[in-house]
């Protein structure tokens, strides 16, 4: 933990926030997703859910109605409700006042943006090759990694977006992988079985191995409220920590976890 607060103090650690920040909110969750999905497209939901993974239930939608954009309308005015007090949000508090220089977040909403418009935060967001000119020297980067509600294109929803994002060799991708390199990364907010985490660490870990020219790699680390041995030990193959918490609520252990850094 020493290591990664000297690093967060030299501006040398990049935040990469997951769904369990979102949730922190009460968002809807990729289950509720699917239930409208399969309401729209008139099934039975626990029918439909036995019809294949996720992605492919979403890539149905797609290839059934032409685009993913009511989808998209839908997943906006749910996730963005007049309910949400973002005040009341002691998460997105502690992130917006934090000191990262980047921040990479898997997450749709917007509630990270707005966080930073709430404690009056400088910040650049970053969902397209076309944002890439606006980044400013000391100005927090928000780079939405598997998109935005404000352009379909760049939304990482269903299957064949998500093989895209595979490839790895989108323009945020080229990004990531510069950013990274020299750089120690910090996950929040993800489950350790969730496979864009997996796929994620596999790549930080090949980057470096194809990339570091003798150099020695930073430590990347995942913050989750309970301890998990057999994980701890594959993550650690990876060049990556496992912090946890002696705390059993996942919400209040990421809380305490994130006051260490402001």
């Amino acid at each position: 933990m020493d290591e990664l607060i000297s690093s967060y103090r030299e501006r040398n650690v990049i935040l990469f926030v997951g769904a369990g920040v979102s949730k922190n909110l009460g968002l809807p969750t990729w289950s509720e997703l699917i239930d409208h999905i399969a309401k729209e497209l008139g099934y039975d939901p626990e029918i439909y859910k036995s019809f294949g993974e996720s992605l492919a239930l979403a890539e149905y939608y797609r290839v059934k109605k032409g685009s993913i954009g009511p989808l998209r309308s839908w997943m906006d005015t749910n996730w963005h409700s007049e309910k949400v007090n973002l005040a009341d949000s002691e998460i997105h508090k502690l992130i917006a006042n934090s000191k990262f220089p980047i921040i990479y977040t898997t997450n749709y909403d917007r509630w990270i943006e707005k966080s930073f418009e709430l404690y009056q935060k400088r910040f650049t967001k970053i969902a397209g090759v076309s944002d890439i000119p606006l980044i400013k020297d000391r100005v927090t980067q928000i780079i939405k990694f598997h998109g935005d509600f404000d352009n379909d294109d760049t939304i990482v929803l269903d299957e064949s977006s998500y093989f895209e994002r595979l490839e790895f060799e989108t323009p945020l991708d080229i990004k990531l992988r510069s950013d990274v390199l020299g750089k120690s990364v910090l996950f929040i907010g993800y489950s350790l079985t969730d496979v864009n985490l997996r796929f994620l660490f596999y790549k930080l870990a090949k980057l470096w191995k194809t990339n570091n020219v003798g150099g020695v790699q930073p430590r990347s680390y995942v913050f989750t409220h309970r301890p998990n041995p057999i994980q701890e030990a594959i993550l650690d193959q990876w060049g990556i920590n496992m912090i946890t918490s002696k705390e059993d609520h996942p919400q209040k252990a990421l809380q305490e976890f994130l006051e260490k850094f402001q």
